[in-house]
């Protein structure tokens, strides 16, 4: 099942480890992985690059940083493919996500000459932006007609446990991820209150969103560790947050 109707999709820029996902996925659909070992595969892809960023082999860290990328897209594909949808799935993949994100950083923030609070702020901001795309995707998959409606706008109850997975897992999961993006979400939330009552988003308003998005967010990393510029990851990130506020501006005046 697709995430989008056919006329709702957009070219998402951050998106551009689906193809390989796509791929991983059919090669795991007849065997005993299942989308949790996927899940754990991208941890361990994201904890090779950091010990790659720790090495200083920039080169390999980006290549297993888009690697992530990659992997990350495998889980969602191979569990449409069994057709075992997991809330376990989908709230462990966004834990790891943030925990990979905060070593990232950190990382970079140990080999470089960047001080630890413009790393938090750095880490504030990615945050942030990848909670606007989120939830201006999230909200598109919802109003779109025969998109997957797993994502909820806002995560405020525990869902109830779909078959194959313990409702304990998912109250567990769910107390965790709300506690790390909870305050994300609320802040989004606060700057676009109506976001949700809007019918549709335009295909070129989201395929600008996509800039925020995790994948693009990691890619922009990968080139920069490479080109020598690891001096400037965390700033970079620290103004690029500013973009937020023209994003919600343009949804706001134009797209009401």
């Amino acid at each position: 099942m697709s995430k989008l109707a056919a006329q709702d999709k957009f070219l998402d820029l951050s998106d551009y480890g689906r193809p390989f996902g796509k791929f991983l996925a059919n090669q795991l659909k007849n065997t005993l992985f299942t989308p949790i070992h996927v899940t754990i595969l991208f941890g361990i892809s994201g904890l090779i690059a950091i010990y790659c960023i720790l090495s200083n082999h920039y080169l390999l860290a980006g290549i297993f940083i888009v690697l992530k990328s990659g992997i990350d897209a495998a889980d969602g594909e191979l569990a449409r493919l069994k057709n075992k949808p997991s809330y376990f799935g989908r709230y462990l993949d966004s834990v790891f996500d943030i925990i990979l994100n905060f070593l990232i950083l950190m990382t970079i923030c140990y080999v470089s000459k960047t001080t630890l609070w413009f790393t938090i702020l750095s880490f504030i901001g990615i945050q942030l932006q990848g909670t606007l795309y989120n939830y201006y995707y999230v909200i598109l998959r919802n109003k779109s007609i025969g998109g997957d409606t797993t994502s909820k706008v806002f995560e405020y109850k525990t869902p109830k446990a779909l078959p194959g997975e313990t409702q304990l897992s998912v109250n567990i999961l769910f107390r965790i991820y709300t506690i790390v993006y909870g305050g994300f979400d609320k802040i989004i939330h606060l700057l676009d209150q109506d976001a949700y009552k809007i019918k549709t988003f335009p295909n070129w308003f989201m395929t600008i969103l996509s800039l925020y998005g995790l994948g693009f967010q990691l890619l922009i990393i990968a080139l920069m560790l490479p080109l020598g510029w690891i001096e400037f990851i965390i700033p970079f990130f620290i103004v690029y947050t500013l973009l937020i506020f023209v994003l919600i501006g343009i949804r706001k005046v134009y797209l009401n």
